[in-house]
């Protein structure tokens, strides 16, 4: 173990000598690239020294216990020898966790989408809410959120609406928000007084880069249209919205939030990269769901993940079968606790595959 915790120590300072050469912290693609990995190992790093720390303070508390004869002494090296065994367990215990394979696309940007499924109205207007539940959320951890594309209703619900979020690690942050998710409430609209249920997906794709994505230039039809405002006004005459139809999939990508055909064109390509590529991540997802079938959930859009039910204050993830209330503080971005939840709920099933081998 000592060998171990050596090589995470060593590697985290070799990194931060190298971020400290001229070669590169004068040059920004480098330094951004020492920069990501010190990030992504500082916590290990940090775990690995209170490990060797403890591992010490037991060692020196077992000569001690061997080689003492005064009472008051072999009561002092017993206590530290007892707490440095519980550091020893809680840092092994964290440590596995950090050492566990990352997911590949954690610290991309993401795309998110949301729809409404059943429910009407009813199921636009509570779109718009989870929208703004997921934008406060980002922007308060420090997280930038852009409209890429949105279409709303008359009375401010949502047709459609595509929000790029960036910042570190957006992705493993959002990624287990891909799903259906279900409201139960009495709807503004609705003049009975009756309970709805409705329900919106969400879908969650990382940002595609370059090399994970080649498009064929033959296998894309661009058309330019009117961008249109989200009541549905004409903003321009101008043709400066751009949609691209991906002729091998099917899929079509509508972007006109800019004035610039340029600036949308570049935007639809992205979109349609990140789109290509979320369709490559579910074909590995399933192809491998044998072997990681034990975390949480299916990543399927279609999966019914959480319900949100007002009467009885209570929002439900239906994949780790656990709720909790207070729902207004929720809907207004609060959901720090849930994802970390989700977080700390998916390492645990990885590491428990990890253990038994799977």
């Amino acid at each position: 173990m000592l060998e171990k915790l050596q090589k995470i120590i060593q590697k985290y300072e070799e990194l931060r000598e190298q971020a400290l050469q001229p070669e590169v912290f004068q040059n920004p693609e480098k330094a951004k690239i020492v920069n990501k990995e010190l990030s992504n190992l500082e916590k290990t790093y940090e775990i690995a020294l209170r490990y060797k720390k403890a591992l010490a303070a037991q060692s020196s508390a077992e000569e001690i216990l061997n080689s003492e004869t005064d009472p008051e002494m072999l009561e002092m090296a017993q206590e530290e020898l007892d707490e440095a065994k519980k550091e020893i367990e809680k840092a092994d215990q964290e440590l596995t966790i950090a050492l566990l394979p990352r997911d590949p696309n954690d610290d991309k940007n993401i795309y998110l989408e949301i729809r409404p499924a059943a429910g009407g109205e009813e199921s636009a207007l509570f779109g718009a809410e989870l929208l703004k539940m997921y934008l406060v959320y980002a922007q308060k951890m420090g997280r930038k959120t852009e409209i890429v594309e949105e279409q709303l209703t008359d009375i401010g619900g949502v047709k459609f609406v595509m929000v790029k979020i960036s910042g570190d690690n957006v992705y493993s942050l959002m990624k287990f928000e891909s799903g259906v998710h279900r409201v139960q409430r009495i709807p503004e609209t609705e003049s009975q007084g009756r309970v709805h249920t409705s329900t919106v997906t969400v879908a969650v794709m990382p940002e595609a880069e370059d090399v994970d994505i080649e498009i064929d230039p033959k296998d894309i039809q661009i058309d330019t249209y009117a961008a249109s405002s989200s009541g549905g006004q004409n903003a321009n005459k101008n043709q400066t919205g751009v949609r691209l139809h991906h002729l091998p999939t099917g899929l079509i990508v509508n972007i006109g939030d800019s004035k610039s055909q340029i600036q949308n064109k570049e935007k639809a390509f992205a979109v349609l990269k990140s789109r290509l590529y979320q369709i490559e991540l579910d074909k590995k997802i399933e192809a491998e769901r044998g072997m990681r079938g034990n975390q949480i959930g299916t990543g399927d859009r279609s999966e019914k993940i959480r319900t949100y039910n007002f009467p009885q204050d209570r929002v439900t993830d239906h994949r780790i079968h656990e709720s909790w209330s207070n729902l207004p503080s929720i809907m207004a971005g609060n959901i720090e606790e849930i994802m970390d939840k989700m977080v700390v709920e998916n390492q645990t099933k990885l590491l428990e595959a990890s253990m038994s081998g799977e």
